[in-house]
């Protein structure tokens, strides 16, 4: 009986392997625009869907982060991967460091943009219970994504992204993944960790700093390094696309 798969996209047909996973309000369809300015030649890019979301819409689960990871797996034996690197948006940053836990001698390499990390967003209920509003309100959506951009782009970038969410992701998968992210604590388990990490963040990022970064990330992870990404907040992928692909590929040939 074939295992059933996630649905992906793929980007070139290199022969250095990297996984994308998306953030909360994203799909693989949010690494579109980073495609044109991409090294196809040295890289094989798959960019992943979780279950509930784009491609893999259908797909029923329990949808926490340790069945994704389960489900990266599947899916990189399925393409004849043994080792890859990630990269992981926002809850992302999360999913990529359960696929590192479950597989670690499979991972090169992990870059984290605007990175959720293993402590979770440590959100208090009041917090938690407005995340949970925007589940079935699309302007509630919108205004996080305004505030986590630094409030500083027109209102139509921040409603089409809410909308393509919406869209894109079931209200039960959406839902199901934020108390995954929003309140879980696996630091102790990744204290350590020797795996190469590259972190970005956007400049405008109210709440993925640089300092929660030197307090998370980098405390734990002996080889991690930041950068900072000029002139974007949370969502570089669609405010620099060019300049993410090319910071991205910079550190990714390092190896």
């Amino acid at each position: 009986m074939t295992q059933a798969l996630n649905g992906y996209e793929q980007v070139g047909n290199g022969p250095r392997k990297v996984l994308a996973m998306s953030g909360w309000f994203g799909s693989a369809d949010d690494w579109r625009a980073l495609a044109p300015a991409l090294d196809t030649d040295t890289f094989t890019y798959v960019f992943f869907d979780y279950r509930g979301y784009g491609r893999s819409r259908e797909r029923d689960g329990a949808f926490t982060f340790e069945e994704a990871a389960q489900d990266v797996l599947a899916l990189a034996d399925h393409l004849g991967w043994n080792r890859f690197s990630l990269i992981g948006h926002s809850m992302g940053g999360v999913a990529i460091q359960r696929v590192l836990l479950a597989a670690p001698e499979r991972i090169e390499r992990m870059a984290g943009v605007c990175a959720v990390p293993a402590c979770g967003s440590r959100m208090d209920d009041t917090r938690l219970a407005a995340f949970r509003a925007a589940v079935d309100d699309v302007e509630r959506r919108a205004a996080i994504i305004a505030f986590s951009t630094g409030n500083r782009l027109t209102s139509r970038f921040s409603a089409h992204l809410a909308r393509e969410s919406q869209r894109l992701s079931r209200a039960d998968a959406f839902a199901g993944f934020l108390p995954h992210w929003a309140a879980s604590d696996f630091s102790a388990q990744v204290e350590g960790n020797a795996t190469p990490v590259k972190l970005f963040i956007g400049e405008h990022d109210p709440t993925i700093t640089a300092d929660l970064m030197n307090r998370t990330w980098r405390a734990w992870y002996p080889n991690a390094t930041l950068d900072t990404l000029g002139n974007a907040g949370h969502y570089p992928m669609h405010e620099v696309p060019a300049a993410l692909a090319t910071a991205l590929e910079n550190w990714l040939k390092e190896a």
